[in-house]
């Protein structure tokens, strides 16, 4: 191997770890929204009233 192929290849693996490093960047973005939207839904579902479940219906 001569100089320029060792730069070549070096660059080469440089490349790939700067892409892998984005993909994991962008990868836990979408897990942080994914993550805010599943909260923002389980917000928004109503609350029981109080008195709803306290009774079971032993004669049905």
């Amino acid at each position: 191997m001569d100089a320029s192929e060792i730069a070549s290849v070096a660059t080469e693996m440089s490349q790939i770890k700067t892409a892998g490093a984005v993909q994991i960047a962008v990868l836990k973005k979408a897990m942080d929204i994914e993550a805010q939207s599943a909260l923002q839904l389980l917000q928004a579902i109503p609350s029981n009233p109080p008195n709803l479940g306290n009774n079971v219906d032993q004669f049905a």
